[in-house]
């Protein structure tokens, strides 16, 4: 049976789950100040520490699902997205809109990833 790891849990979630070989990273948002092009990018830098962290990385993406509080921010996303995302190494993704935990959120991030061989 493979064992299941956990970091930076409490009560409610954890941050980082590893099951074998499998990364799972809770959702991750930016600062809520900002626009949706900034928080993405600091989602994504906060998906990058933590998958260093689980002994992955982006070009492990296996699966992203993106939120957004309003679809009409899917060009600014993407734009970020597109620039962070290594050429070749895209994952299976689905982006929808929903009403996120803090009405001053505009994207969070959710991924899968492999860890690194």
């Amino acid at each position: 049976m493979q064992t299941i790891a956990r970091k930076h849990t409490n009560q409610r979630m954890s941050q980082i789950v590893i099951h074998g070989d499998t990364v799972y990273l809770a959702g991750q948002v930016g600062d809520p100040r900002h626009s949706v092009a900034d928080q993405t990018r600091d989602a994504l830098a906060r998906v990058d520490a933590l998958l260093v962290e689980a002994g992955s990385s982006r070009e492990h993406l296996l699966q992203t699902t993106i939120w957004l509080a309003d679809m009409a921010d899917f060009e600014a996303m993407n734009a970020v997205w597109d620039a962070w995302i290594p050429a070749g190494h895209a994952p299976a993704r689905a982006c929808g809109e929903a009403r996120l935990a803090d009405p001053r959120l505009l994207v969070e991030v959710i991924v899968c990833a492999a860890r690194n061989s």
